[in-house]
């Protein structure tokens, strides 16, 4: 098999066993990351009605004003600020958190620990 295929198999895999346990509502939504290898993008999805209530990413012009890089640690702790308070402006304290088929570990954890410092709880 080829090599991309069985990474992308892998990937779809262990996204699946994180969506399994994973729902998003109106009162929690769910918090999805998406990290490629320039920037970092984030949703508040409520599944339930199929609606995304906020979403923040790196390539924003406010955002790329202050950032050498939207694809590092400091990027993502200042996007998990934003959309904390995003969140906070549209009421939603609490958020289930999706990573995908990403690791808990270096710009994910910096953006989930900056999320929860600024009110999200998860």
């Amino acid at each position: 098999m080829d090599a991309q295929k069985l990474k992308h198999r892998r990937q779809v895999r262990r996204s699946s066993r994180v969506r399994a346990k994973i729902t998003g509502t109106a009162e929690r939504p769910r918090l999805t990351v998406f990290r490629s290898s320039k920037h970092i993008y984030v949703q508040l999805i409520d599944d339930m009605k199929g609606v995304t209530l906020a979403a923040a990413d790196t390539k924003a012009k406010d955002f790329k004003t202050g950032h050498k890089s939207g694809s590092n640690i400091q990027a993502a702790t200042d996007l998990g600020k934003i959309l904390a308070e995003t969140a906070k402006s549209k009421g939603i304290t609490k958020v289930a958190f999706d990573r995908g088929h990403f690791k808990y570990h270096g710009r994910l954890k910096a953006l989930a620990d900056a999320a929860r410092a600024n009110g999200l709880e998860f």
